[in-house]
C-alpha cells in the first residue's frame, strides 16, 4: 500500500512584502502614466491622505488591504495588456487619455472611466483589454 506523505502547512505570504512589491509596482506605472496626485489617490480607492503620502515617500506599507491590492492588480494587469497590443511603450501609455468610441468608454477616455472610482470601473477596464488581445 502506498503511502502518503504527510501534507506540510503552506506558509503564509508575508504581507509586508506583498504591499511594498504592490507599492512599488503602482508608482512606477504611475510615472509611467503620468498620473496626478489626485489620480493615483482614486485609483488607489481614496486612502486617507496621511496614509496615501506616506505609502508615496516610502513606497512601503506593513500590509494593504484586499480591495487596494486587487486596484492595484488590475492596473498592472492594465499595463501588461497595454504594452502587448500597442506597437510602442509610448503609445501604450498615451491610449489611456485618448477618446475612446468602443461602448464601455462612450466616448471618454479609459483614464476617465477607471478614476470613476470604482474596482468595477478597472476590472471592466482590464476585461475590454483582455478580449482586444482575444484572451
Amino acid at each position: 500500500m502506498k503511502q502518503h506523505p504527510i501534507s506540510q502547512p503552506q506558509p503564509q505570504p508575508d504581507a509586508s512584502l506583498i504591499a511594498n512589491t504592490a507599492l512599488q509596482a503602482f508608482f512606477t506605472l504611475s510615472e509611467h502614466w503620468q498620473l496626478s496626485t489626485r489620480e493615483e489617490q482614486n485609483l488607489l480607492g481614496s486612502p486617507a491622505k496621511s496614509t496615501f503620502f506616506k505609502w508615496k515617500s516610502e513606497k512601503t506599507a506593513t500590509r494593504l488591504s484586499r480591495d487596494t491590492l486587487e486596484r492595484v492588480s488590475y492596473l498592472l494587469g492594465i499595463y501588461k495588456a497595454l504594452n502587448i497590443l500597442l506597437p510602442t511603450a509610448k503609445a501604450a501609455d498615451e491610449w489611456l487619455r485618448k477618446p475612446n468610441t468602443a461602448p464601455l468608454f462612450n466616448g471618454q477616455s479609459a483614464i476617465d472611466r477607471m478614476l470613476a472610482g470604482s474596482l468595477i470601473d478597472l476590472a471592466d477596464v482590464r476585461r475590454y483589454l483582455d478580449a482586444q488581445r482575444g484572451m
